[in-house]
């Protein structure tokens, strides 16, 4: 079983420049550049780092199940979840901003058992390196619920 690189790597480097690069062009033109990946839609998910207290932003591909929406937590290393992951099931609530502009506050739970795997179909449907990568890890890659929370 191929294992990713590590989070040091020149991979990785070139994936968080190519992720700073989406979060400025999905900004800068309301979701219309950075708004899709490989045809999957995109959102954008505001986080605070736990050990650095820093603000984060990670663009995400997303399943609308409104008024949720739904992300995986795929990317992070063979056997660890993304820091991403582990900063927003610290936080009570986040925010969101979808193509357009549309900024949405959540909060965060993973689904499980039924639920979750009603949702792992739909998201691979929406993006199918998702089912190739799951066969990179023996770790069951968490599937996020964002609840709309009301204002």
């Amino acid at each position: 079983m191929p294992k990713p690189p590590a989070p040091t790597s020149p991979y990785w480097k070139l994936h968080r420049g190519l992720a700073r690069l989406n979060e400025f062009l999905f900004r800068k033109t309301r979701g219309r550049v950075g708004g899709t990946f490989l045809g999957a839609p995109v959102l954008l998910l505001d986080h605070v780092g736990r050990k650095s207290g820093q603000a984060r932003t990670n663009p995400l591909i997303y399943l609308d199940d409104a008024p949720r929406l739904v992300v995986v937590a795929s990317k992070g290393g063979s056997d660890a979840h993304p820091a991403w992951f582990h900063n927003l099931m610290a936080m009570s609530t986040t925010e969101v901003e979808l193509p357009g502009g549309d900024r949405r506050r959540v909060r965060p739970r993973v689904a499980e058992g039924e639920e979750r795997a009603a949702l792992w179909e739909r998201l691979v449907a929406v993006y199918r390196p998702y089912s190739t990568y799951a066969t990179y890890t023996e770790r069951e890659i968490p599937v996020v619920v964002l609840e709309p929370v009301s204002p």
